[in-house]
């Protein structure tokens, strides 16, 4: 990689959007003026795989993989893939983590009492490298904007902030590679996280364990589209796709906390939660 020529990664779990993500940024790119080349694993859009884009720009691009220890950024939509590719991160770059953790079922040692070998979150991991870390809550910031979907856009409007690119060139992206009818919240969503603070990490990291039942299924079914995965894996056979093809909640009772359903649900149309109230299905 010449001095003229930068590069930056994202990476995530499938179904974040993290290909959707690279694309916005290399067409923001290009519309600065850049010659950039991309690179992707494809083929994870059900969620639980590590999925990562690469990304080079500069006046000349001969090859679209990021050598380690020379992009300028890593985007980490995951905090384990934070610490799968910071690697790739020169010294004196900068990662943005959002502080969203995805456990993902190979972690766990016992289904029932959800012992987990996922990494705990450190924000003080990366003050060694010298590394510019932005620790963010992108989900949080996403859902008061009124949709968790854009949380990308928020974790692109922080990692902007290092790539030297005109916002208009970024928001001309957005408005372009965005679902038809969801700009404006990208774009608000954008705006948002290039404004956004650090984010608090948690004492400890996330995690059912202790999950008292009954638990709270939510099912969103203006986001599911039926795809029937979360029934497949269910271990305890709480859901299931009636003879309209609709999922609905078979036995709330029976379930064990261990969100395989929500883990793997690649719409986030479904959420296993503590015991607050009679579970609620919100009808779309």
């Amino acid at each position: 990689m010449t001095d003229e020529t930068k590069g930056l990664v994202l990476a995530g779990v499938g179904g974040q959007g993290v290909i959707l993500a690279g694309m916005i940024v290399a067409d923001a790119m290009v519309r600065a003026g850049h010659d950039i080349k991309q690179s992707e694993v494809h083929g994870m859009a059900q969620r639980g795989g590590s999925v990562f884009s690469h990304i080079r720009w500069g006046p000349g691009v001969d090859s679209p993989l990021v050598p380690r220890a020379s992009a300028e950024v890593l985007a980490a939509f995951e905090w384990a893939e934070a610490i799968r590719w910071v690697d790739y991160v020169r010294e004196g770059g900068a990662v943005v983590v959002d502080l969203r953790t995805i456990v993902p079922p190979g972690a766990c040692d016992d289904r029932r009492n959800w012992t987990t070998a996922y990494p705990g979150i450190d924000p003080e991991l990366f003050l060694d490298r010298q590394l510019k870390t932005r620790l963010i809550d992108a989900s949080s910031t996403a859902s008061e904007l009124g949709n968790i979907r854009a949380a990308n856009s928020v974790i692109l409007g922080t990692v902007a902030a290092f790539c030297g690119i005109d916002d208009s060139h970024w928001e001309a992206a957005i408005e372009s590679l965005v679902p038809r009818g969801t700009e404006e919240i990208n774009l608000a969503a954008f705006r948002a996280g290039r404004e956004v603070a650090d984010a608090q990490a948690p004492a400890a990291t996330p995690s059912p364990e202790g999950f008292a039942g009954p638990h709270q299924i939510d099912i969103n079914h203006s986001w599911c589209k039926d795809c029937d995965i979360c029934s497949r894996v269910c271990p305890e056979y709480c859901l299931a796709i009636d003879n309209n093809g609709k999922l609905g909640i078979v036995d709330s009772d029976a379930c064990t906390g261990c969100r395989l359903c929500e883990l793997l649900c690649p719409d986030f149309a479904i959420s296993i939660r503590p015991p607050m109230a009679e579970a609620v299905t919100t009808n779309g």
